[in-house]
């Protein structure tokens, strides 16, 4: 018995976080109560009580659910999967952190996270995105310095502003396909734009 207890709760949680998906989605963060989500799952606010001090407690419990795509990047980038080189690395990380984002909660929670969290008491969308930003510009730059090291980029083309390219393009790319997820593939045509970035900084050899 005191098995399937927990699991039943565990359940309950998780129907919990399930509504507050969908009510997030549908009315924002900012204007949406505990009571909202509640009754959305069939349950009472105490039950929303039980499993979560508050709405920050709950919003941060259903990011942890999925995985930002920056981390993402960073958790294949440190893996070492650097067999094939480190231009080829990050390349394959920010390939499968689209492949990652395009499952139906990846994508769901990050375009709340992104385009229906206001700013709010206990619950701050950008600073939760520039500390995981700084983070994987820092990986990100280790790489393109050993690419630089080895001679891998064009001579126009120093660590830093090869940082910033794939960086900007990745948070545009992102950004735009949360919008209208439904339009394109982030995967397939956000993968060819990131493909050929990295051909136009990558020095080839010399026919």
């Amino acid at each position: 018995m005191p098995r399937r207890t927990k699991a039943e709760a565990e359940a309950t949680r998780e129907a919990l976080l399930d509504a507050a998906e969908d009510v997030f989605l549908e009315k924002g963060v900012s204007r949406t109560s505990l009571e909202h989500i509640a009754r959305h799952a069939g349950m009472t606010r105490g039950a929303v009580y039980w499993h979560f001090k508050n709405k920050a407690d709950l919003f941060h419990a259903m990011l942890d659910r999925v995985k930002m795509p920056l981390q993402q990047i960073i958790d294949d980038i440190t893996a070492e999967r650097q067999a094939s080189g480190p231009l080829n690395t990050l390349r394959l990380a920010t390939l499968h952190a689209f492949e990652m984002l395009e499952r139906p909660r990846s994508c769901r929670v990050h375009t709340i996270l992104i385009h229906r969290c206001e700013f709010i008491s206990d619950i701050n969308p950008v600073e939760l995105q520039n500390r995981l930003a700084s983070d994987c510009r820092e990986v990100v730059r280790r790489c393109f310095q050993q690419a630089h090291d080895e001679g891998l980029l064009i001579d126009e083309v120093t660590p830093d502003v090869a940082t910033l390219m794939l960086h900007s393009m990745i948070g545009g790319l992102v950004h735009d396909w949360l919008r209208t997820p439904d339009n394109y593939s982030l995967s397939a045509h956000g993968g060819e734009a990131i493909d050929n970035l990295f051909y136009l900084i990558t020095r080839h050899a010399q026919v």
